[in-house]
């Protein structure tokens, strides 16, 4: 289901409103049902002086863990996001899990930004997802305090970035098609190609300052490997050769026009090639440190939606033993 026809469902529903916990702090501002099980909750952040939306499946049991989905670079906004590119929706709706999906931070590596963006506005998203969002959420939820963070393409990396920053507050982490390394020249980059050429951001230095600025080093968790140690993290990327159902006219994202086959062929083999290097490079670091790590090293794939869904299915198991939840 896409995010337009979540909101439209919310807004035919009875829509509640609810007070903050704190008017200065932290707190849910208001509610729209969706369904049975699924809202969309306006949360105002301190940090972004703004109140977030963040759309939620309940899990169907009270005392649950909690899943964070994060976005790509689109941020969910036109057909974006997991909702609209993949069936997760209805896939975690069955699960044993909450599942929470802040909507918004386009192209922000979903990091806390030095300065404001004249493109991309005010972004603290580190420190909304790592110390307001969480608090607020699963009380909102009734949710147990077990918590895994999940993230695919850009936020594939911003969840081992908060990962690092607050070492064993996220049970587990799964990065599918992630860049881990932000600081050397080739990854310093593509995070300046996706903040400016993508994004339209008007300077990547508006996120962590010059290229020399401590804070690339701070954010990188190649570098800050080490920080990951008692979290359990799983990886996962193509090599970024073009493969059968996905790379084909027969895909349903394809079909449906939400991207041109030649568009996914010829720029997400690149760069998922690329990123393959970045995650296996990450992995490797993580077996010399004596950290566990799952690495679905998958030996086809192009950097698009269709892979991310099977990631994440594929991915489940590992994630359910990590939080509690079952498997089925």
């Amino acid at each position: 289901m896409c995010v337009s026809a979540l909101v439209a469902g919310g807004m035919a529903g009875a829509a509640t409103t609810a007070a903050a916990a704190d008017p200065e702090g932290a707190g849910v501002v208001s509610v729209e049902q969706v369904n049975d099980r699924q809202q969309t909750v306006m949360v105002f952040s301190p940090a972004m002086s703004r109140a977030i939306p963040v759309q939620v499946i309940r899990a169907a049991e009270p005392s649950r863990p909690t899943m964070y989905l994060l976005n790509g670079s689109g941020g969910g906004p036109n057909q974006s996001g997991w909702d609209a590119q993949t069936d997760v929706v209805s896939f975690l709706r069955a699960k044993d899990i909450n599942v929470v999906t802040p909507y918004g931070g386009s192209n922000s590596y979903y990091t806390d930004w030095i300065r404001d963006d004249a493109v991309l506005g005010h972004n603290k998203w580190q420190s909304f997802l790592n110390d307001e969002l969480p608090p607020v959420i699963e009380k909102f939820l009734g949710a147990n305090g077990t918590r895994t963070l999940v993230g695919v393409s850009m936020s594939g990396t911003s969840v081992l970035n908060l990962a690092i920053a607050k070492p064993g507050y996220w049970n587990s982490v799964a990065s599918y098609s992630g860049c881990a390394q932000t600081s050397d020249p080739i990854g310093h980059e593509f995070v300046r190609i996706t903040v400016e050429n993508w994004g339209g951001g008007k300077s990547v230095e508006d996120m962590w300052g010059p290229a020399d600025n401590p804070l690339w080093r701070a954010n990188d968790p190649f570098v800050n490997a080490d920080r990951l140690r008692g979290t359990a993290v799983y990886l996962s990327s193509g090599t970024g050769i073009p493969a059968a159902p996905h790379d084909t006219p027969t895909d349903r994202r394809v079909l449906e026009g939400l991207i041109p086959l030649p568009v996914q062929v010829a720029f997400g083999g690149p760069i998922e090639a690329a990123i393959h290097y970045c995650t296996e490079n990450l992995a490797n670091r993580l077996h010399e440190l004596n950290i566990p790590v799952t690495f679905d090293d998958r030996p086809v794939g192009t950097h698009s939606w269709g892979y991310w869904e099977d990631d994440l299915k594929q991915s489940w198991p590992f994630l359910a033993q990590s939080v509690g939840s079952r498997v089925n």
